[in-house]
């Protein structure tokens, strides 16, 4: 099986994306009881770590990787969230000022984000690299994001893409399970 972990609670007043925003403290929380858990656990075992390369899921393998003993990770673009271009790290009141267009209704699967890329693009991005996780070692764990991980939900189960990134319960610190011969995706933690 191959893992997939949300990043911790970040700073949820700036927009996400490739943003530089760190862990909050209850975010760092979180990240420690599902890696006690995984740790805990019985029917899980880790022996890689690969992290995506945007600071909050740097932040989660560093715990994650103490407490699980592993020594080092690595670092992949691929597990990147969506590029939300000029809107990555900016504060959400002044980007809702600022770039009205990229907020609420008028969002669409095709709306691409000013120097970044729409929700169709990351999709697209996460379906031409399926064959990069499934050639990934058993037990490893990919620190990621809500948006790769959706992803992986849409494309696995055929799903249409639309814009409710809650509809799989793709929680702060969450933890799902790839199944990559039967090229399926559950949550477990």
């Amino acid at each position: 099986m191959i893992y997939l972990l949300r990043h911790g609670l970040d700073d949820e007043t700036y927009i996400g994306g490739w943003s530089d925003v760190s862990l909050t403290e209850l975010g760092i929380k979180q990240v420690v009881e599902t890696a006690n858990k995984i740790k805990n656990s019985d029917s899980i075992t880790i022996n890689n770590i690969i992290t995506s390369d945007i600071k909050r899921a740097i932040e989660t393998a560093n715990i994650v990787s103490r407490i699980l003993e592993i020594n080092n990770y690595q670092v992949s673009e691929f597990l990147r969230e969506q590029n939300k271009g000029k809107l990555n790290g900016m504060i959400k009141t002044l980007a809702e000022d600022k770039y009205p267009n990229y907020f609420g209704e008028n969002l669409t699967i095709d709306t691409i984000y000013p120097e970044g890329e729409s929700l169709k693009d990351l999709y697209i991005r996460i379906k031409n690299n399926l064959e990069f996780l499934s050639s990934l070692n058993d037990n490893t764990l990919l620190i990621t994001h809500r948006g790769v991980i959706n992803m992986l939900y849409y494309i696995l189960n055929d799903i249409p893409l639309d814009m409710d990134k809650r509809r799989f319960g793709v929680d702060h610190a969450t933890l799902h399970e790839f199944d990559r011969k039967n090229k399926s995706i559950r949550k477990v933690l």
